[in-house]
């Protein structure tokens, strides 16, 4: 199982929705600018303080993103070990994981891998799990084919 390429995948997508929330602060900052430029009364301090809350909630969204930057990093120093942990692709019956960050599936030589967080329903489920155990997630029993 291509580890590195769902790593970069993760590193791919996280570096786009970073960039992206980039654009938008600057976008809000602009926005917080020229409200800051008009007098207008009530009508000034609701959208002044609409623009606040939108930068307060980026900043949030800039944080998490950047905790799961922090996160991937930490995975260049896993191997393989056969037993589920974080950073590890695994494989069953019903369908592929890797466990990361929750972001878009990847496919990788025609096999699609669900990239999610060890703190998912199913990744907590996967957890500490090797070759042959199984897991039940709504009512769909799997069983895991390979680890890595």
């Amino acid at each position: 199982m291509p580890l590195k390429l769902l790593y970069n995948h993760c590193i791919k997508k996280l570096a786009q929705s970073l960039e992206v929330l980039e654009i938008r602060k600057a976008e809000i900052a602009l926005a917080l600018e020229s409200e800051s430029k008009s007098s207008a009364g009530d009508k000034h301090e609701t959208g002044r303080t609409m623009i606040q809350l939108e930068r307060e909630k980026l900043g949030e969204q800039i944080k998490k993103a950047e905790k799961n930057r922090a996160t991937l990093h930490q995975l260049k120093q896993y191997k393989s070990s056969g037993i589920v942990r974080f950073g590890s692709a695994v494989q069953t019956n019903k369908a592929n994981y890797y466990i990361a960050i929750a972001t878009d599936s990847c496919t990788i030589k025609s096999t699609l891998f669900h990239c999610i967080s060890p703190q998912s329903p199913v990744g907590t489920q996967l957890l500490g799990k090797k070759v042959g155990d199984q897991l039940v997630f709504n009512a769909i029993t799997s069983t895991i084919t390979a680890v890595n």
